[in-house]
């Protein structure tokens, strides 16, 4: 049936009509060869469609049917009404006394009600006599998986390709249990580090209106609240654009980074500063009194209270692997002239005596 989408104006569909559309759903989760060489084709004549495709595909993917997306007999009619509409618009206008004794040369409409009741045949032996090959089918659907850490908590995952995210505190990620044919994508929320497999397949992190575009390479993205972004490079290419036309490529051992302004610039990384938490390394360089206070209540999951008339200005460096709360505050504090006390997830901080 690869004829019938060449009466749709797919050229003008939006994601919407895509993820209505039957034989597009019929090609993401029932690919043969018909649909998956339209298709292939029509992308390669319609480039600028090839995004809303691969967004209708992945969400298309991650939803469960509870049967093949076959083509319903109604749409089957539609299909062989445009094409006799296809047939009779084609010609030179006859006039009515010509049409009624014009003979079609070929029986379209005795055509299309053979193959109709063939297709409905077919999906009666379907449903009588192979019930478990369309149960079989749902439950290989791909899903939607969402990891969220709170505050205090790392996670590592893998993914189908062999992949590895490392997901820091107070950060989200989300993506498909299964990728499909041509795109590995997955969305963030603050901080991970990646160890991409490399492949054919792109793989894209989406975070916030910024996606980051590899095929194999290790990298550290931490996106902020206030809207500043941080991509560094460890090893590999990577290729950062937005929503608004901004695009830079990396090379390993470099930084993007957008700024609160949204202004974007290049630089170089200090690589355990970047990626240390990963290995449970907590560090400081000069960092300033509320970058600090950020960190720990990110790290431990706590929440500092200052206490009294205490002077913010001042910076601190330091580094700790897998150190315990109470260790990083006495040797953050102790040359600040600053005291401390734990009450369950509270840390009040305020002038020693």
């Amino acid at each position: 049936m690869a004829i019938y989408p060449l009466y749709m104006k797919y050229e003008d569909y939006n994601i919407d009509d895509f993820l209505m559309d039957d034989f597009f759903i019929h090609w993401v989760k029932n690919p043969n060869d018909n649909n998956r060489h339209f298709w292939e084709k029509w992308l390669e004549q319609h480039p600028e469609k090839r995004d809303i495709v691969m967004q209708a595909n992945l969400i298309i993917s991650s939803v469960h049917y509870k049967s093949k997306p076959l083509m319903n007999d109604r749409r089957y009619v539609e299909a062989f009404e445009n094409i006799l509409k296809a047939d009779n618009n084609s010609g030179l206008k006859k006039t009515k006394m010509e049409a009624e004794y014009q003979k079609p040369k070929f029986p379209w409409r005795g055509i299309a009600a053979c193959i109709l009741i063939l297709f409905c045949v077919g999906v009666c032996y379907k449903l009588i006599f192979s019930p478990n090959s369309i149960s079989e089918s749902s439950s290989h659907n791909v899903t939607m998986i969402k990891r969220a850490n709170p505050p205090g908590k790392k996670s590592i995952l893998t993914l189908s390709d062999g992949s590895k995210i490392f997901l820091n505190s107070g950060s989200e990620i989300s993506y498909t249990s299964g990728f499909n044919d041509s795109l590995r994508l997955v969305r963030l929320v603050g901080e991970a580090y990646f160890e991409v497999q490399k492949e054919n397949r792109p793989f894209v992190v989406e975070t916030g209106n910024t996606k980051i575009t590899v095929l194999g390479t290790s990298f550290n993205v931490n996106q902020k609240q206030n809207g500043t972004l941080k991509v560094a490079l460890v090893s590999g290419k990577v290729h950062i654009n937005d929503q608004e036309g901004n695009h830079m490529q990396l090379k390993p051992s470099e930084m993007m980074v957008r700024d609160e302004e949204g202004a974007y610039y290049k630089t170089g990384f200090d690589l355990l500063t970047i990626t240390g938490w990963k290995d449970q390394t907590l560090v400081f360089r000069e960092n300033s009194f509320v970058e600090v206070k950020e960190k720990i209540e990110n790290w431990y999951g706590v929440k500092l209270i200052l206490q009294g008339n205490i002077n913010t200005n001042i910076t601190y460096s330091g580094t700790y692997k897998e150190e315990s709360l109470e260790n990083v505050l006495k040797g953050m504090l102790y040359t600040s002239g600053l005291a401390y006390k734990i009450e369950g997830k509270n840390i009040t901080i305020k002038k020693a005596i």
